[in-house]
């Protein structure tokens, strides 16, 4: 790689040919200020839209200022990021970002987390000085994400995310100068019904340096279900969110903080603190079922048999497929999320056990992802207007709970979670990672299809964090071709290869969010740091590396609740329970 001479703020150093003057900066630890820009290499996304202005810096022998994001350097280059010229022009241009924002940042969502406040202490803002006209937005609310276009400051990281690594087109610029805002097609709201594009994943969440996008919160009807003494309210908690959780109190990403987490549920007032990871290793036992079925039938012959067939634990995916693919709709598993096998079995069988009325008992969960609150909504996952899943927290949410009942992770005791709904395998673990669904499954199929014990676990092949990956898997002499992929993007790529015919799979797994449910859209705030992402996917494992029992048809919960209730996977109880229809959606967004 050649390597380029350049002077910044006096200071000499080399960096690599076609580096930004930003990235050439970090070199010698110097902070440009941004705010539109965000590079997350790793995954493929470059925003570099030079529109906040704010990275301006001088370079010598150039009359106007120039973003720092976007210029590459030269050779012999002389830039300074902090003259008073430089300095003066990025507070201007700050103040006119200020001057018509909404002043509400006491009670903002993003409070604390917003990149423009962040901005505004950095470089000294005490008063604006420059007042103007505002444009209202009306306020647009769904089941899942709520979208303020008043706090939007146009940087676009949201529709770069949505249109390059999620390929959805949801959003986009609307109108242009002062009227310029980031809407959807027409102003739809994401739940109309002729916008049926949105999949709810929470990536323009995820990336939004303010709060002109923000999840639906649930905070306060969980606060009155908890104080009412006719309602028995009970929780489950997903693999992803015992290892980015303490984050939010100060903790190094990746820190599994699982026996903290279930004694501050418990303190918060929760009868029962339960695992996803249960119905996790539940979920396994009807996928792999159908992995199982369908392979045999393949392999003797059957012509009707529909393969690849595709995971269905993640909902903006099932969302996702359902807008775009609606002639591929047979080839998924229909087994229900893990989210939603527990507020089943909890609704209809525990319930039951326990005396309670379904009515009378409220089944909360605590999820990485936004589309999960939207999963909780659908209605063919209510029985006579009650849901199984009456509602859905985010990871932040849960954070923000605890800090408002002052709970403290970091100060409380371990403990376990409750039986039985709270024993879980190290497969169930996995399913926070991307390629984990996939490697739990074929530890349990191995098993069934070839009638001999799985010595070695680990499915290596099939982890790592390239966007798309392709692996061939030994099922005793039966190679399968398996695929994973994790972004919707990279999940439209495979899918396309599948229908016209380029690839063929026998088993592909699919997640939304990049990194997997580590990197869903409610969990804490990467800032645009993948690194993050990758340090939650190592602690996922190191869960599943340090389990006794790995395989989810080992657990000995599960067999006791086929025994008593299901008799055996895939049986007319376990259908009924446990299994789910896919619906076609139009797509107005698509072409």
């Amino acid at each position: 790689m050649e390597m380029i001479n350049l002077t910044i703020n006096g200071v000499s150093l080399k960096a690599e040919s076609g580096s930004t003057i930003l990235n050439a900066a970090k070199i010698i630890g110097i902070k440009i200020p941004k705010l539109c820009n965000m590079e997350m290499k790793d995954i493929g996304f470059i925003h570099r839209q030079s529109c906040c202005r704010i990275c301006l810096v001088e370079v010598d022998g150039v009359e106007d200022l120039l973003p720092a994001c976007s210029t590459h350097i030269w050779e012999g280059m002389s830039i300074s990021t902090n003259n008073i010229k430089v300095m003066t022009t990025r507070r201007t241009i700050l103040e006119l970002l200020l001057s018509d924002h909404p002043k509400s940042c006491l009670y903002c969502p993003k409070n604390h987390n917003c990149e423009l406040q962040e901005l505004a202490a950095d470089l000294g803002i005490r008063e604006v000085r420059i007042f103007g006209a505002s444009i209202p937005h009306a306020l647009k609310y769904t089941k899942a994400i709520v979208r303020d276009p008043n706090k939007c400051i146009k940087c676009r990281r949201c529709e770069a995310m949505c249109r390059d690594i999620q390929t959805c087109n949801v959003l986009s610029q609307a109108e242009s100068g002062f009227r310029a805002v980031v809407e959807t097609a027409f102003k739809e709201n994401l739940e109309d019904p002729e916008n049926k594009a949105c999949t709810f994943c929470g990536q323009c969440v995820a990336v939004c340096p303010v709060a002109a996008i923000y999840e639906t919160t649930y905070i306060w009807k969980l606060i009155e279900d908890l104080a009412n003494p006719k309602k028995k309210v009970i929780v489950q908690v997903a693999p992803s969110v015992r290892v980015s959780l303490g984050e939010e109190f100060g903790l190094p990403p990746g820190t599994n903080v699982t026996g903290k987490m279930v004694s501050a549920l418990r303190k918060l007032g929760f009868d029962e603190v339960f695992d996803t990871n249960f119905a996790a290793d539940n979920t396994i036992m009807e996928e792999a079922a159908e992995v199982k079925e369908r392979i045999e039938k393949y392999l003797s012959g059957d012509k009707d048999v529909r393969l690849p067939i595709l995971t269905s634990c993640c909902p903006a995916w099932i969302n996702f497929i359902e807008h775009n693919y609606p002639d591929m709709l047979d080839i998924p598993s229909t087994t229900k999320s893990p989210m939603e096998i527990f507020g089943s079995v909890a609704k209809n069988i525990w319930t039951k056990s326990q005396g309670i009325e379904r009515e009378n008992l409220v089944c909360v969960s605590i999820m990485p992802c936004l589309a999960k609150k939207y999963e909780a909504g659908r209605p063919e996952f209510h029985y006579r207007g009650n849901p199984d899943v009456d509602y859905s927290l985010s990871t932040r949410e849960l954070a923000s709970l605890l800090k408002q009942a002052d709970i403290n992770l970091c100060n409380m005791e371990e403990s376990e979670f409750d039986n039985p709904l709270g024993v879980c395998t190290g497969a169930g673990a996995i399913f926070g990672r991307t390629g984990g669904v996939m490697e739990a499954a074929l530890r349990t199929a191995y098993e069934w299809i070839t009638e001999k014990e799985l010595l070695d676990v680990n499915f290596y092949a099939l982890r790592g964090i390239e966007e798309v990956r392709v692996a061939e898997v030994m099922i005793g002499s039966i190679p399968l071709k398996i695929g994973i992929a994790h972004g919707l993007g990279a999940a439209r790529k495979l899918l396309d290869k599948i229908k016209n015919g380029e690839e063929n799979f026998h088993a592909i797994e699919i997640m939304a969010c990049k990194g997997g449910c580590v990197g869903g859209g409610g969990q804490p705030f990467h800032h645009g740091n993948f690194e993050i992402i990758e340090k939650r996917i190592a602690a996922i494992q190191e869960i599943d590396d340090k389990k006794i029992i790995r395989k989810s048809h080992d657990n000995p919960y599960i067999k006791l609740l086929y025994e008593k209730y299901f008799t055996s996977p895939l049986s007319p109880e376990a259908i009924r329970l446990l299994h789910t229809t896919y619906y076609p959606k139009n797509n107005s967004s698509s072409d």
